[in-house]
């Protein structure tokens, strides 16, 4: 795959890593030529052109089926892209995904790493005990929940923290008869009373969330019993709106493949430290930065926003949207 974007002109040779490794385009071309073009009748650009494609519809179609099977429309979600490739194919994604937006963070090539360093102390204990509601046993269950907090809490603690600790409950329940459960969270309060009405309301409440409706006739029964204990998550602070949007000059010129006009395009090309918010930039265009790149195609718009968020959205919805925002501001 790093071969085809290199050859795509996705990926900068000379400045991949910010420069710490040197790419070889003459070699990327030529490892496509050995294994794909050679036996297909394809030259560099062709073969590297159906690795991405092949590699980008994988992903949308792993993204349409969970949608399916979760009733779901894509179309009204914001993708969210982060790691070291998937700003160079979220593009593409939302064009194969109908998908009209989609942010990319400050670090997205470094978010798992940004995130793990962020992220609470949590540890999660965990007890396989099979039980059905109607041989429930209250005593078990509220020694066991017992159990389970004093040694997630104890994880937790031996990390250095010593403020608040907060502990979540759940139950994986299914109808006797299935091979697959659900989670099933409980309060701090109805994990203690350990109340098995109490319980199979909630999995009754969540079975209609998931499937829209409940099995009657069949026993409900718990397979696998957990508390998670973790400190406070830092508070979310609303982003600043943007009081307005300029447009940005191009500093470099490059040329990438726009898989979604099936050629080659100039592009301009950003460094994303020289975006300051309220920048504007349209498609085709290449934004880099050290971990990463972004690839804009050539039907999308990007706004860096007050967080340093990158902003992707539709051509023409940015346009439509610029359009009402001012007829709005003209009528008031």
């Amino acid at each position: 795959m790093t071969d085809a974007d290199v050859v795509l002109g996705k990926i900068d040779p000379d400045n991949f890593a910010a420069g710490t490794i040197q790419l070889y385009v003459d070699e990327a071309a030529g490892a496509l030529d050995a294994e794909i073009g050679g036996k297909l009748g394809m030259d560099a650009q062709e073969s590297a052109w159906g690795v991405s494609e092949v590699v980008d519809e994988n992903m949308a179609n792993a993204a349409r089926v969970h949608a399916v099977e979760n009733g779901e429309d894509l179309s009204g979600y914001t993708m969210i892209a982060f790691g070291g490739a998937a700003p160079l194919h979220a593009g593409r994604l939302c064009e194969k995904l109908g998908i009209s937006r989609c942010l990319v963070p400050p670090g997205a090539g470094v978010g798992s790493a940004i995130g793990f360093l962020r992220a609470p102390f949590s540890f999660e204990a965990n007890r396989t005990l099979f039980m059905r509601l109607s041989r429930f046993d209250t005593r078990r269950v509220t020694k066991l929940f017992d159990e389970m907090e004093r040694e997630a809490t104890r994880v937790v603690r031996s990390c250095g923290w010593s403020g608040e600790i907060l502990t979540d409950y759940k139950v994986y329940m299914r109808y006797a008869g299935q091979g697959w459960e659900i989670p099933v969270t409980l309060t701090s309060q109805e994990a203690r009373a350990a109340d098995p009405a109490v319980i199979l309301q909630r999995f009754e409440r969540e079975y209609i969330n998931l499937f829209g409706r409940t099995v009657r006739g069949l026993e409900a029964e718990i397979t696998v019993w957990s508390v998670n204990a973790h400190n406070p998550a830092t508070a979310v602070v609303p982003v600043k709106d943007l009081s307005a949007t300029r447009p940005v000059a191009t500093q470099t010129a490059r040329s990438f493949f726009d898989a979604g006009l099936g050629m080659r395009v100039e592009a301009s090309a950003h460094y994303r430290d020289a975006l300051p918010a309220g920048s504007e930039v349209s498609g085709p265009s290449v934004i880099t930065e050290d971990e990463t790149t972004i690839i804009l195609p050539s039907s999308r718009l990007a706004v860096t926003l007050t967080d340093g968020c990158i902003d992707i959205r539709l051509q023409q919805a940015t346009k439509a949207s610029h359009a009402a925002n001012a007829k709005e501001a003209a009528h008031v």
